[in-house]
């Protein structure tokens, strides 16, 4: 197997359990990016969010790229973007009747603001927004543009109504929308388009490359559809059953630096 690209989340699986970059880790991937592999980054986050671990990785510039907003975008490190799959007014509309059904916060994510629509903000919200280094604004549904483009809607609160949430959704909506619950506090709804693994492969082919030429690493529901997709999937020691059942390994927990164990094996 012909390893060119190697996608990584960063939550659970770069970072450790002190959500930081191990400096093993750091020089597992410079070693690997020595050899001309590409390190791709693919997280929940928008750029701004992944940007501090690149600046420790030292990656950057329009020839790297990164995965964003849990699969619904492609881009590179300067910006441009390559894949957006975005949610229409009606899906806004839709999902944030549905969180008022469930009694909870919802919030809708652009590329540079949060949008929430409760006036008394969630704590998940605030700190939601200092993760992902966006500003968050009160809006009123009804003052929710019809132009608005919007990657992704959140439904974010304690971990007991998000979950209760989660078991209320209908399959009918699954089936229309990308739905997962990529931590306790919050539901991510997506394009029924934008998930990690198509967008993984979507960027794969522009870049020329197949599965077989692509490691990914990951941990959670969300990493599941790229573990699928990719040549060689790895799961984290600490991930999900579901994760490593459909993972050709898996690797060391975050906590042993499961992310270097993983690519000194295969690529180094």
């Amino acid at each position: 197997m012909d390893i060119k690209l190697v996608a990584i989340d960063i939550d659970g699986t770069l970072l450790n359990e002190k959500h930081q970059l191990a400096q093993a880790t750091i020089d597992a991937i410079q070693a690997v990016r020595q050899r001309g592999i590409k390190v791709v980054l693919c997280s929940g986050r928008l750029l701004s969010g992944v940007q501090p671990y690149l600046d420790q990785l030292a990656i950057s510039g329009n020839d790297e790229f990164a995965i964003t907003f849990n699969g619904a975008m492609a881009q590179t490190l300067s910006g441009d973007v390559l894949v957006h799959h975005t949610l229409d007014y009606d899906d806004f509309l839709e999902t944030e009747m549905l969180s008022r059904k469930f009694g909870v916060h919802f919030q809708l994510e652009t590329i540079d603001t949060i949008y929430a629509t409760n006036r008394d903000l969630s704590p998940y919200t605030i700190g939601e927004s200092y993760l992902v280094r966006l500003p968050v604004k009160y809006r009123a549904p009804e003052d929710i543009s019809k132009d608005l483009v919007i990657s992704k809607v959140m439904m974010i609160d304690d971990p007991k109504l998000i979950a209760n949430a989660n078991n209320g959704i209908s399959d009918e909506l699954r089936n229309k929308l990308y739905i997962v619950q990529s931590e306790p506090f919050f539901i991510e709804i997506m394009s029924k388009q934008a998930n990690k693994g198509k967008t993984l492969g979507e960027l794969a082919t522009k870049l020329g490359l197949t599965a077989d030429n692509v490691m990914a690493l990951g941990d959670q529901e969300n990493d599941l559809t790229m573990i699928k997709y990719a040549g060689l999937g790895v799961a984290m020691g600490n991930g999900i059953k579901a994760v490593k059942d459909a993972a050709t390994f898996t690797t060391k927990p975050n906590t042993e630096n499961g992310v270097a164990y993983a690519l000194k094996k295969y690529l180094l």
